[in-house]
């Protein structure tokens, strides 16, 4: 016999959106955050406003003053094998990751909501050193659909079709300091 629930099945979230854990060894990881700790990482920059986490682009970066893409610097060598190994789990041809963030999160500091920029196609994020709520919302209707994937470390994300068009991520302040690597393709013009 069933025994029916006092709660509904929680949503299995936004279509499009994948999710792995344990995406590569803590071996990796901690050679990852060393390599973006030592980086001369940035605050965040967005117009005349400043975040609090601090970022690293390789490939492009978003300049919000001219609104576009620039140039950065090349992807770097150590990156590479993530990434390529990245695209693979997510069925990309390599080379397909054209653009990289190295992303520090200190305790207390998360990110908006917001949807990544429509230059990029698909987004995959590696989450270093910390567990974060990711947290995504699209509004149908006069209510907010909403959805909670808690990314432990060493996991690996990705988001298309309408887990990247139709709805916004964010995340609230972490509660212990967190590095990210985000992997962005290119919309073909």
């Amino acid at each position: 016999m069933t025994q029916l629930g006092l709660f509904s099945e929680p949503q299995a979230g936004p279509a499009g959106l994948r999710y792995t854990d344990n995406f590569i060894d803590a071996a990796v990881e901690q050679e990852l955050i060393g390599r973006i700790a030592a980086l001369p990482l940035q605050r965040f920059q967005f117009g005349a406003f400043e975040g609090n986490r601090r970022v690293a682009w390789f490939g492009y970066q978003y300049d919000y003053s001219q609104q576009r893409l620039t140039e950065a610097e090349p992807i770097p060598d150590w990156v590479r094998p993530v990434a390529r190994r990245a695209e693979a789990w997510a069925g990309l041809a390599d080379g397909s990751v054209r653009q990289v963030l190295c992303t520090e999160y200190d305790v207390g500091v998360g990110i908006g909501w917001h949807r990544d920029k429509p230059h990029f196609k698909e987004i995959l994020g590696l989450s270093l050193g910390s567990p974060c709520k990711f947290r995504f919302r699209r509004r149908n209707d006069e209510i907010w659909q909403r959805h909670t994937l808690v990314a432990l470390p060493r996991s690996l994300y990705m988001m298309e079709g309408e887990a990247r068009s139709q709805w916004e991520h964010s995340i609230p302040p972490v509660e212990a300091r967190r590095y990210s690597v985000t992997f962005r393709t290119m919309k073909q013009a």
